[in-house]
């Protein structure tokens, strides 16, 4: 059986990498696989845009993966760890009351800001002219 301390080593690792390269490919599909409307902007036309024989959509693909196995990583992370999250937390928040407070707060924000897509409706709004105004549907933001 692996050591406690040499599986937290290689998992806080992998999160690291894989964090990194979350950051790298979400400024890889930012700045350099832009999107259509910057497309037409930049090269005067919706060219296809490529890195490494992807597109923009197969690396957000990738993107969310990583975003998946980052999540699992972090999950047993926080099992690796919960004897000592729980001792602390039991010894920062010595009043019982604010113990339940505190508690259901962070959880109710974790469990809001990991579902609300799920719960969540886009606004549908077209443009005046279907997109040849250059606005692709992108929004008020881009007009």
């Amino acid at each position: 059986m692996i050591e406690k301390s040499k599986l937290n080593f290689v998992i806080d690792s992998l999160m690291l990498m894989i964090m990194m390269a979350l950051a790298g490919i979400g400024f890889l599909m930012k700045f350099v696989l832009i999107p259509g409307k910057e497309r037409w902007l930049v090269y005067g036309t919706n060219a296809e845009l490529y890195w490494l024989g992807l597109d923009r959509h197969e690396w957000g693909t990738i993107h969310l993966w990583l975003g998946y196995s980052l999540l699992f990583l972090l999950a047993l992370h926080i099992a690796l760890h919960l004897k000592w999250i729980l001792n602390t937390y039991q010894r920062t928040f010595a009043n019982t009351a604010l113990k339940k407070i505190a508690a259901v707060f962070f959880i109710v924000i974790c469990l809001i800001l990991i579902l609300f897509s799920f719960f969540t409706t886009p606004v549908i709004e077209s443009s005046r002219d279907g997109g040849r105004d250059g606005s692709f549907g992108y929004g008020r933001q881009h007009r």
